[in-house]
């Protein structure tokens, strides 16, 4: 081989190569490119031609190298037709040659509708956000269009049904007002002394609550129907509650200082101490229901049976003295008659001794 043909095929190698570096590719590049294996594109560019897998991919792959670098790879294997491998026919390399090309012009399409979609990418989302936020304008526009019709019904509702709204709220307080005043707990003071005293008050409707505060120490117990209900010692400024079933017929408080305690049963403020002037009270008792009534009753009726008895047993007491005086009269008119039998008896015997005594002599 002359000279002249190693230039000429130095030249085509390195031809390849200046266009490689030119678009920038490297090795690796090109060979994802290409889809040609590196070590060929390396022979390929050194000439090695005899390490390629034949003289048919010879020209098949210089002629892909070329198109992928920017060269005419036809007129690139023309202008060395004579330095390169002949391939087997003239038909099949034309027939390679078209599949060559056909794919690398599929590639630069695919690669051009991506590199298409790319530059258009940045207008496709900027045009997508305004149909977003001239959707959301447009929905908050419609809301509001609502909320306003509504309102708008709403306070002509409002006005024309303002004065039953107003006469339905004073009848409702009215009615809150007489609920409040009939559940406080009415207790009718019955009987009070230095030491105590007792109230009667209907039946409870319902649990109510004894609150029992003291300002200073001060020992208090509660009682209900016998069982204890609080027994303690209670500090200054504190509040004891007792729950009072509404079942309870007695309550029995025992207040260890009248003048530092407070007594309140449900809403219903006890005066025990009539303000101030019974301050030495000590027991308050508190009837509800029947067991007021029955109590006043048992107590009335302890009355009566007492004044009866009495009157009973004086009778029978009067009665059994005048039997003893009738019968002691009898007994002192006997007596008075036997001391006269036996005084007669001695005058006779008297009388008979001086007859004897004068006869003798």
């Amino acid at each position: 081989m002359s000279e002249n043909d190693n230039e000429q095929r130095i030249e085509i190698g390195k031809k390849l190569r200046d266009a490689r570096q030119a678009k920038g590719y490297t090795l690796d590049d090109l060979q994802q490119l290409t889809k040609i294996q590196k070590r060929y594109l390396i022979a390929i560019e050194d000439e090695k031609f005899d390490e390629l897998p034949g003289d048919f991919y010879v020209r098949a792959f210089i002629k892909q190298y070329a198109d992928t670098v920017g060269l005419d790879g036809n007129e690139l294997l023309k202008e060395f037709n004579e330095q390169l491998p002949q391939a087997k026919t003239k038909e099949y390399s034309e027939h390679i040659s078209q599949a060559v090309e056909t794919r690398a012009n599929r590639r630069k399409t695919v690669s051009q509708g991506v590199s298409k979609v790319r530059q258009y990418l940045p207008t496709i989302i900027i045009a997508c956000v305004i149909v977003i936020i001239l959707a959301a304008i447009w929905v908050t526009a419609i809301v509001r269009g609502h909320q306003d019709a509504s309102t708008k019904i709403d306070n002509s509702s409002v006005s024309v049904s303002g004065e039953s709204r107003k006469k339905s709220s004073s009848s409702v307080k009215k009615d809150s007002t007489k609920s409040l005043k009939s559940s406080a707990i009415k207790l009718t003071e019955t009987n009070r002394n230095n030491n105590s005293v007792t109230y009667n008050a209907a039946s409870l409707k319902q649990d109510t609550k004894l609150q029992i505060k003291t300002s200073e120490r001060a020992w208090n117990s509660v009682t209900s129907d016998g069982t204890s209900a609080l027994s303690r010692t209670m500090d200054a400024n504190s509040t004891a509650n007792v729950t009072i079933k509404r079942t309870a017929n007695t309550v029995v408080i025992t207040v260890g200082n009248a003048s530092v305690t407070s007594l309140n049963l449900g809403n219903k403020k006890i005066n025990f101490t009539d303000n101030g002037r019974y301050n030495n009270t000590r027991t308050v008792t508190i009837h509800f229901g029947n067991s007021s009534s029955s109590a006043v009753f048992s107590s009335a009726s302890a009355t009566r049976t007492t004044t009866t008895n009495n009157q009973r047993t004086a009778t029978q007491t009067t009665r059994t003295n005048e039997t003893n005086q009738n019968t002691t009269t009898p007994v002192r008119s006997t007596n008075a008659s036997a001391s006269n039998q036996g005084q007669n008896q001695s005058r006779s015997q008297t009388q008979q001794t001086q007859t004897n005594q004068t006869q003798s002599r």
